[in-house]
């Protein structure tokens, strides 16, 4: 699964990249910095099982497990900044939306400063209202998609239209299955909008691509916008900060955990004074007031609320919450919230899918049924006639 970061150049997007995968990002004080999509592993953490069975550890493959929590991998997609008309070519063009076509859901990153306009050249901080940059960059995902439908459009109505022709569905669906969406979705979209391509626009991108707002370099901005954005649901953030704290995790100087709301030093003797002192203000006004950078929360918001994601955990024996090699609690996989045992199956592997017979609840000690709806932190075990 794959989630997208967007918003307009300068507002720190390659940094909250760069904090939430710690993959090497062009970072720069001006706008359209990146120009190639920049593409990272990033992580959503879950309670282990293993601690609350009893289990003295676990023995993970995708997904680390640190301090009784398992952090999952998520693909995340770093796109150029986007500017007004950017779905016309403006700016560096509409070929970076394109590259968003595989992410389930977007990070818009804003400058809560306001010390950005909307080209993302510099201005003095609350002379710009971050509020605006939500709702064009919503426009622009729209307009990008209203562009993809209207393709040929003449043709499309005339086909529609012929007798004997196939259904709408049929028509749109063929060019819409590259941004996620199903063929039961693009029907339901036409139904209720009909084929208006503003509207099937909009119902497409509210369906296969929601945003998630993330009011960027909170720690630099009036209150009061941020207040703003946190009532449009957007989660603060300081990039930087959780930027500087796991690099100083990875040297050896401090212990920290992404979405710690805290870290401890290590070897006191290793700071200078400037890190000392850069240090004490990311505690004191960065995760203090908010319990955290935000970088991890905003991830995680986008995964679990906006996508409705679960995690369980396949096994290959119920008994040892193990795999036939021993490994305990070998995998995590994140499925859509409703998923059942048989999706499960799929998920792991097509000829288990297709050769399920039932599966096992490892957690109750119990038999279910292919139909039967999976919960956040089950541990499943899936029995197939291959």
């Amino acid at each position: 699964m794959q989630v997208g970061v967007v918003g307009k150049p300068n507002v720190g997007k390659s940094t909250f990249f760069s904090a939430c995968t710690m993959a090497p990002a062009e970072i720069a004080d001006y706008p359209f910095t990146t120009i190639k999509p920049n593409r990272g592993m990033g992580y959503v953490r879950v309670p282990c099982p293993h601690a609350l069975l009893g289990l003295p550890a676990c023995k993970p493959k995708n997904s680390p497990c640190l301090d009784g929590m398992r952090y999952v991998p998520i693909e995340l997609i770093d796109v150029a900044g986007l500017v007004p008309g950017a779905h016309a070519g403006k700016g560096l063009g509409n070929q970076f939306l394109d590259d968003l076509r595989p992410a389930s859901a977007l990070l818009h990153i804003v400058d809560a400063s306001g010390g950005t306009n909307e080209e993302g050249n510099n201005v003095p901080v609350g002379s710009h209202d971050p509020a605006q940059d939500v709702a064009w960059l919503h426009d622009e995902i729209v307009s990008w998609v209203e562009g993809i439908i209207k393709r040929d459009w003449e043709q499309v109505l005339r086909t529609i239209s012929a007798k004997g022709s196939i259904k709408p569905e049929a028509v749109l669906g063929e060019r819409l299955t590259g941004l996620g969406i199903k063929p039961t979705q693009v029907k339901a979209a036409i139904d209720k909008c009909g084929i208006d391509p503003r509207k099937l626009a909009a119902h497409v991108v509210h369906a296969t691509k929601p945003v998630q707002i993330v009011a960027n370099k909170m720690d630099k901005a009036p209150p009061a916008l941020v207040q703003k954005l946190t009532a449009m649901g957007a989660v603060p953030a300081a990039a930087e900060a959780e930027l500087a704290l796991r690099r100083a995790k990875e040297a050896g100087v401090i212990n920290y955990k992404p979405g710690d709301a805290d870290f401890g030093i290590v070897e006191p003797s290793k700071l200078n004074d400037r890190q000392r002192k850069a240090l004490e203000y990311i505690r004191h006004h960065v995760l203090e007031p908010q319990k955290g950078t935000g970088v991890q929360q905003a991830l995680e918001h986008a995964v679990f609320q906006l996508l409705g994601l679960i995690c369980v955990f396949p096994v290959e024996d119920e008994h040892h919450y193990s795999s036939k090699a021993g490994d305990v609690l070998p995998d995590a996989h994140l499925i859509p919230k409703g998923s059942t045992a048989k999706d499960l199956a799929y998920k792991v592997h097509t000829e288990l899918g297709d050769h399920f017979i039932r599966a096992v609840d490892a957690k109750r000690k119990r038999t279910i049924g292919a139909d039967h709806a999976l919960e956040h932190g089950d541990v499943v075990r899936v029995v197939s006639s291959k």
